[in-house]
Protein backbone atom coordinates (compact mmCIF):
# COMPACT_ATOMS: atom_id res chain seq x y z
CA UNK A 1 0.00 0.00 0.00
CA UNK A 2 2.96 2.44 0.85
CA UNK A 3 4.42 2.07 -2.57
CA UNK A 4 0.65 2.85 -4.43
CA UNK A 5 -0.10 5.82 -2.24
CA UNK A 6 0.86 9.44 -4.23
CA UNK A 7 1.54 10.80 -0.75
CA UNK A 8 2.05 14.32 -2.64
CA UNK A 9 -1.07 14.17 -4.37
CA UNK A 10 -3.79 13.36 -1.97
CA UNK A 11 -6.90 15.41 -2.30
CA UNK A 12 -8.96 16.24 1.00
CA UNK A 13 -11.21 12.96 0.59
CA UNK A 14 -12.16 9.60 1.92
CA UNK A 15 -9.90 6.87 0.84
CA UNK A 16 -10.55 3.44 2.54
CA UNK A 17 -8.53 1.95 5.46
CA UNK A 18 -8.17 -1.35 7.05
CA UNK A 19 -10.01 -0.97 10.11
CA UNK A 20 -12.17 1.54 12.28
CA UNK A 21 -13.63 1.14 15.89
CA UNK A 22 -17.08 1.26 17.43
CA UNK A 23 -18.59 1.40 20.63
CA UNK A 24 -22.26 1.26 21.74
CA UNK A 25 -23.99 2.87 24.55
CA UNK A 26 -27.41 0.77 26.02
CA UNK A 27 -28.91 0.63 28.73
CA UNK A 28 -27.46 3.46 30.27
CA UNK A 29 -23.64 2.60 29.98
CA UNK A 30 -20.78 2.08 27.38
CA UNK A 31 -19.55 -0.84 26.30
CA UNK A 32 -16.13 -2.19 25.45
CA UNK A 33 -14.51 -1.07 21.79
CA UNK A 34 -15.38 -2.92 18.66
CA UNK A 35 -12.73 -3.21 15.78
CA UNK A 36 -14.30 -3.66 12.77
CA UNK A 37 -13.45 -3.68 8.92
CA UNK A 38 -16.75 -2.55 7.56
CA UNK A 39 -17.54 0.17 6.07
CA UNK A 40 -20.92 0.64 6.45
CA UNK A 41 -23.45 0.47 9.87
CA UNK A 42 -26.50 -0.92 10.78
CA UNK A 43 -29.26 2.36 11.57
CA UNK A 44 -32.91 1.89 12.17
CA UNK A 45 -34.81 3.46 10.33
CA UNK A 46 -36.16 6.08 13.07
CA UNK A 47 -33.26 6.52 14.66
CA UNK A 48 -32.96 10.40 16.19
CA UNK A 49 -29.72 10.31 14.13
CA UNK A 50 -32.18 10.34 10.70
CA UNK A 51 -34.87 12.00 11.71
CA UNK A 52 -34.14 15.37 14.29
CA UNK A 53 -30.16 15.82 14.07
CA UNK A 54 -28.69 13.94 17.22
CA UNK A 55 -25.42 13.58 16.34
CA UNK A 56 -22.17 15.18 16.74
CA UNK A 57 -18.31 14.66 15.28
CA UNK A 58 -15.18 15.50 15.77
CA UNK A 59 -11.99 15.86 13.17
CA UNK A 60 -8.43 15.56 14.39
CA UNK A 61 -4.82 14.53 12.73
CA UNK A 62 -2.54 12.45 13.25
CA UNK A 63 1.54 13.11 11.73
CA UNK A 64 4.31 11.24 11.24
CA UNK A 65 7.52 13.01 12.19
CA UNK A 66 11.08 13.02 10.83
CA UNK A 67 11.95 10.49 13.90
CA UNK A 68 9.25 7.84 12.09
CA UNK A 69 6.88 8.23 15.26
CA UNK A 70 3.58 9.28 15.13
CA UNK A 71 1.80 12.55 16.82
CA UNK A 72 -1.78 12.89 17.63
CA UNK A 73 -2.16 16.72 17.94
CA UNK A 74 -4.64 17.82 21.07
CA UNK A 75 -6.40 14.45 21.59
CA UNK A 76 -7.94 15.56 24.87
CA UNK A 77 -9.73 18.77 23.66
CA UNK A 78 -11.44 16.56 20.87
CA UNK A 79 -12.51 14.68 23.52
CA UNK A 80 -13.94 17.32 25.79
CA UNK A 81 -15.48 19.11 22.71
CA UNK A 82 -17.10 16.12 22.00
CA UNK A 83 -18.75 16.13 25.33
CA UNK A 84 -19.67 19.68 24.68
CA UNK A 85 -21.11 18.93 21.79
CA UNK A 86 -23.01 15.77 23.43
CA UNK A 87 -24.61 18.08 26.25
CA UNK A 88 -25.57 20.80 23.26
CA UNK A 89 -28.16 17.78 21.92
CA UNK A 90 -28.13 15.95 25.12
CA UNK A 91 -26.53 12.97 24.04
CA UNK A 92 -24.57 10.04 26.16
CA UNK A 93 -21.46 11.72 26.63
CA UNK A 94 -18.36 9.40 25.48
CA UNK A 95 -15.68 9.38 28.51
CA UNK A 96 -12.35 10.67 27.85
CA UNK A 97 -10.06 7.78 28.63
CA UNK A 98 -12.38 5.79 25.99
CA UNK A 99 -12.30 8.55 23.18
CA UNK A 100 -8.71 8.72 23.27
CA UNK A 101 -8.45 4.93 23.66
CA UNK A 102 -10.57 4.32 20.28
CA UNK A 103 -8.56 7.13 18.57
CA UNK A 104 -5.18 5.59 19.89
CA UNK A 105 -6.70 1.92 18.39
CA UNK A 106 -7.81 3.27 15.25
CA UNK A 107 -4.29 5.25 14.01
CA UNK A 108 -2.22 2.22 15.08
CA UNK A 109 -4.37 -0.28 13.25
CA UNK A 110 -3.98 1.74 10.25
CA UNK A 111 -0.25 2.65 10.91
CA UNK A 112 0.51 1.79 7.43
CA UNK A 113 -1.83 5.03 6.06
CA UNK A 114 -0.01 7.45 8.23
CA UNK A 115 1.53 9.47 5.34
CA UNK A 116 5.40 10.12 6.22
CA UNK A 117 6.85 13.06 6.97
CA UNK A 118 7.82 15.76 4.68
CA UNK A 119 4.61 15.13 1.89
CA UNK A 120 2.46 17.66 3.04
CA UNK A 121 0.21 14.89 4.19
CA UNK A 122 -1.58 13.71 7.15
CA UNK A 123 -3.99 11.02 8.80
CA UNK A 124 -6.97 12.52 9.74
CA UNK A 125 -9.20 11.07 12.02
CA UNK A 126 -13.53 11.18 12.25
CA UNK A 127 -15.15 10.84 16.01
CA UNK A 128 -18.62 10.10 14.86
CA UNK A 129 -21.23 10.24 17.36
CA UNK A 130 -25.00 9.33 16.61
CA UNK A 131 -28.52 8.76 18.43
CA UNK A 132 -30.03 5.24 17.62
CA UNK A 133 -33.32 3.95 18.82
CA UNK A 134 -36.63 3.27 18.00
CA UNK A 135 -38.27 6.61 18.23
CA UNK A 136 -40.76 8.60 16.79
CA UNK A 137 -41.32 11.67 19.06
CA UNK A 138 -39.04 14.14 19.75
CA UNK A 139 -36.91 13.03 22.35
CA UNK A 140 -33.31 11.94 22.99
CA UNK A 141 -32.04 8.87 22.40
CA UNK A 142 -31.64 6.04 24.64
CA UNK A 143 -29.14 4.09 22.68
CA UNK A 144 -25.75 5.79 20.60
CA UNK A 145 -22.95 4.79 18.31
CA UNK A 146 -19.56 6.21 18.72
CA UNK A 147 -17.04 5.57 15.97
CA UNK A 148 -13.53 6.31 14.58
CA UNK A 149 -12.66 5.90 11.18
CA UNK A 150 -9.27 7.66 9.65
CA UNK A 151 -8.43 8.39 6.02
CA UNK A 152 -4.91 9.99 4.83
CA UNK A 153 -5.14 13.46 3.40
CA UNK A 154 -4.24 16.19 1.72
CA UNK A 155 -4.64 20.28 2.03
CA UNK A 156 -7.95 21.10 2.58
CA UNK A 157 -8.20 23.70 -0.29
CA UNK A 158 -6.34 22.96 -3.51
CA UNK A 159 -4.26 26.22 -3.50
CA UNK A 160 -2.87 24.54 -0.04
CA UNK A 161 -0.63 27.45 1.75
CA UNK A 162 -1.60 29.99 -0.55
CA UNK A 163 -3.77 33.32 0.31
CA UNK A 164 -7.41 32.73 -1.40
CA UNK A 165 -10.75 34.80 -1.47
CA UNK A 166 -13.53 34.84 0.55
CA UNK A 167 -17.08 36.45 0.64
CA UNK A 168 -19.33 38.04 2.92
CA UNK A 169 -23.35 37.28 1.51
CA UNK A 170 -25.87 38.92 4.56
CA UNK A 171 -28.83 36.57 2.86
CA UNK A 172 -27.52 33.45 4.64
CA UNK A 173 -27.00 32.64 8.16
CA UNK A 174 -24.67 29.13 9.33
CA UNK A 175 -26.37 29.60 12.51
CA UNK A 176 -28.61 30.80 15.04
CA UNK A 177 -27.26 33.20 17.92
CA UNK A 178 -28.30 30.81 20.51
CA UNK A 179 -28.58 27.94 18.48
CA UNK A 180 -25.71 25.06 18.30
CA UNK A 181 -23.24 27.46 16.01
CA UNK A 182 -20.75 26.71 19.25
CA UNK A 183 -20.94 22.99 19.10
CA UNK A 184 -19.84 20.57 16.26
CA UNK A 185 -22.76 19.00 14.78
CA UNK A 186 -23.85 18.45 11.58
CA UNK A 187 -26.67 20.88 11.14
CA UNK A 188 -24.60 24.02 10.77
CA UNK A 189 -22.38 22.49 7.71
CA UNK A 190 -25.59 21.55 6.38
CA UNK A 191 -26.87 24.91 6.90
CA UNK A 192 -23.72 26.19 5.15
CA UNK A 193 -23.97 23.66 2.00
CA UNK A 194 -25.77 26.56 -0.08
CA UNK A 195 -24.18 29.53 0.55
CA UNK A 196 -20.73 27.84 0.32
CA UNK A 197 -21.92 26.26 -3.22
CA UNK A 198 -22.72 29.61 -4.39
CA UNK A 199 -19.32 30.93 -3.19
CA UNK A 200 -16.86 28.36 -4.92
CA UNK A 201 -19.05 28.64 -8.05
CA UNK A 202 -17.86 32.45 -8.03
CA UNK A 203 -14.18 31.25 -7.52
CA UNK A 204 -14.27 32.18 -3.53
CA UNK A 205 -12.72 29.85 -0.81
CA UNK A 206 -15.54 30.06 1.24
CA UNK A 207 -18.09 32.26 2.79
CA UNK A 208 -17.23 34.83 5.87
CA UNK A 209 -20.33 34.99 7.72
CA UNK A 210 -21.28 37.89 9.99
CA UNK A 211 -23.28 37.62 13.31
CA UNK A 212 -26.74 36.01 12.75
CA UNK A 213 -28.59 38.94 14.80
CA UNK A 214 -27.30 42.01 13.32
CA UNK A 215 -25.16 41.51 10.53
CA UNK A 216 -22.51 44.04 12.17
CA UNK A 217 -19.89 41.74 13.40
CA UNK A 218 -17.64 38.85 11.61
CA UNK A 219 -18.46 35.86 12.64
CA UNK A 220 -16.59 32.90 11.26
CA UNK A 221 -16.10 31.30 7.46
CA UNK A 222 -18.00 27.67 6.77
CA UNK A 223 -15.87 25.08 7.75
CA UNK A 224 -13.26 27.77 9.90
CA UNK A 225 -12.64 30.20 12.23
CA UNK A 226 -11.59 33.69 10.98
CA UNK A 227 -8.88 35.87 12.41
CA UNK A 228 -6.70 38.45 11.22
CA UNK A 229 -3.22 40.70 12.19
CA UNK A 230 -2.97 43.82 13.00
CA UNK A 231 0.22 46.15 14.29
CA UNK A 232 1.50 43.29 16.06
CA UNK A 233 -1.84 41.96 17.15
CA UNK A 234 -3.76 38.50 16.51
CA UNK A 235 -8.00 39.86 16.39
CA UNK A 236 -10.27 37.14 16.39
CA UNK A 237 -14.26 37.26 16.95
CA UNK A 238 -16.08 36.41 19.44
CA UNK A 239 -19.26 35.20 19.17
CA UNK A 240 -21.82 32.58 20.79
CA UNK A 241 -22.32 31.29 17.48
CA UNK A 242 -18.96 30.18 16.23
CA UNK A 243 -17.28 27.16 16.86
CA UNK A 244 -14.50 26.89 19.22
CA UNK A 245 -11.51 26.28 17.16
CA UNK A 246 -8.73 23.87 18.54
CA UNK A 247 -6.55 25.35 15.74
CA UNK A 248 -7.42 28.38 16.84
CA UNK A 249 -6.92 28.25 20.48
CA UNK A 250 -3.35 27.15 19.66
CA UNK A 251 -2.19 29.76 17.62
CA UNK A 252 -3.38 32.20 20.36
CA UNK A 253 -0.88 30.57 22.45
CA UNK A 254 1.91 30.52 19.71
CA UNK A 255 0.84 34.24 18.80
CA UNK A 256 1.19 35.35 22.51
CA UNK A 257 4.33 33.21 22.59
CA UNK A 258 5.72 35.36 19.47
CA UNK A 259 4.99 38.43 21.54
CA UNK A 260 1.78 39.49 19.49
CA UNK A 261 -1.12 41.23 21.89
CA UNK A 262 -4.71 38.47 21.89
CA UNK A 263 -7.78 40.13 21.58
CA UNK A 264 -10.64 37.89 21.06
CA UNK A 265 -13.79 40.58 20.65
CA UNK A 266 -16.70 41.25 18.14
CA UNK A 267 -15.61 42.65 14.85
CA UNK A 268 -17.30 45.06 13.11
CA UNK A 269 -17.27 44.57 9.54
CA UNK A 270 -16.04 47.78 8.99
CA UNK A 271 -12.98 47.16 10.58
CA UNK A 272 -11.68 44.89 7.70
CA UNK A 273 -10.32 47.70 5.68
CA UNK A 274 -7.64 47.96 8.34
CA UNK A 275 -6.18 44.81 8.81
CA UNK A 276 -2.89 43.50 7.62
CA UNK A 277 -3.31 39.99 7.01
CA UNK A 278 -6.67 37.97 7.37
CA UNK A 279 -6.45 34.14 7.51
CA UNK A 280 -9.39 31.06 8.39
CA UNK A 281 -8.20 28.67 10.37
CA UNK A 282 -9.26 25.21 11.31
CA UNK A 283 -8.31 21.13 11.22
CA UNK A 284 -8.50 20.60 7.81
CA UNK A 285 -7.47 23.54 6.85
CA UNK A 286 -4.57 24.65 9.58
CA UNK A 287 -4.13 28.20 8.17
CA UNK A 288 -5.53 29.83 4.75
CA UNK A 289 -4.53 32.68 4.25
CA UNK A 290 -7.47 35.06 2.81
CA UNK A 291 -6.41 36.97 -0.36
CA UNK A 292 -9.03 39.36 -0.58
CA UNK A 293 -12.51 39.61 1.53
CA UNK A 294 -15.36 40.90 -1.02
CA UNK A 295 -18.67 42.05 -0.03
CA UNK A 296 -20.86 40.81 -2.24
CA UNK A 297 -23.82 43.03 -1.17
CA UNK A 298 -21.87 46.20 -0.56
CA UNK A 299 -19.96 45.75 -3.72
CA UNK A 300 -16.82 46.55 -1.64
CA UNK A 301 -13.12 44.55 -1.74
CA UNK A 302 -10.82 44.56 1.10
CA UNK A 303 -7.47 43.33 -0.23
CA UNK A 304 -4.65 41.07 1.88
CA UNK A 305 -2.29 40.18 -0.78
CA UNK A 306 -1.30 41.64 -3.74
CA UNK A 307 1.53 39.40 -4.44
CA UNK A 308 -0.60 36.07 -4.44
CA UNK A 309 1.77 35.50 -1.18
CA UNK A 310 0.71 34.75 2.63
CA UNK A 311 1.85 37.65 4.95
CA UNK A 312 4.60 37.18 7.11
CA UNK A 313 2.97 36.72 10.48
CA UNK A 314 0.20 34.55 8.71
CA UNK A 315 3.08 32.35 7.17
CA UNK A 316 5.28 31.94 11.10
CA UNK A 317 2.12 30.88 13.06
CA UNK A 318 1.43 28.37 10.25
CA UNK A 319 5.53 27.16 10.18
CA UNK A 320 4.98 26.92 14.02
CA UNK A 321 2.24 25.40 14.04
CA UNK A 322 3.22 22.60 11.70
CA UNK A 323 6.80 21.88 13.23
CA UNK A 324 4.89 21.45 17.21
CA UNK A 325 2.62 18.72 15.74
CA UNK A 326 5.30 17.13 13.21
CA UNK A 327 7.92 17.01 16.38
CA UNK A 328 10.02 19.61 14.75
CA UNK A 329 9.87 21.92 17.46
CA UNK A 330 9.22 21.33 20.79
CA UNK A 331 5.80 20.51 22.43
CA UNK A 332 5.73 23.24 25.62
CA UNK A 333 2.09 22.72 26.03
CA UNK A 334 1.22 18.99 26.21
CA UNK A 335 -0.46 19.08 23.34
CA UNK A 336 0.78 16.33 21.13
CA UNK A 337 0.34 12.68 21.93
CA UNK A 338 3.44 10.50 20.66
CA UNK A 339 2.52 6.90 19.84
Amino acid sequence: MENTINWSELSFGYMKTDYNIRCYYRNGKWGELEISSAETINVHISSTCLHYGQEAFEGLKAFRGKDGRIRIFRLGDNARRLQESSRGIMMAEMPTDKFEEAVLTAVRLNERFVPPYGSGASLYIRPLLLGLGALIGVKPADEYVFIVFVSPVGPYFKTGFKPAPVCIMRNYDRAAPLGTGNIKVGGNYAASLVAGSKAQAGGYAAVLYLDPKEKRFLDECGPANFFAIRENTYITPASNSILPSITNKSLIQLAEDMGLTVERRPIPVAELESFEEAAECGTAAVITPISRIDDLDENRSYVYSKDGNPGVTCEKLYRTLSAVQTGDLADNYGWVTVL
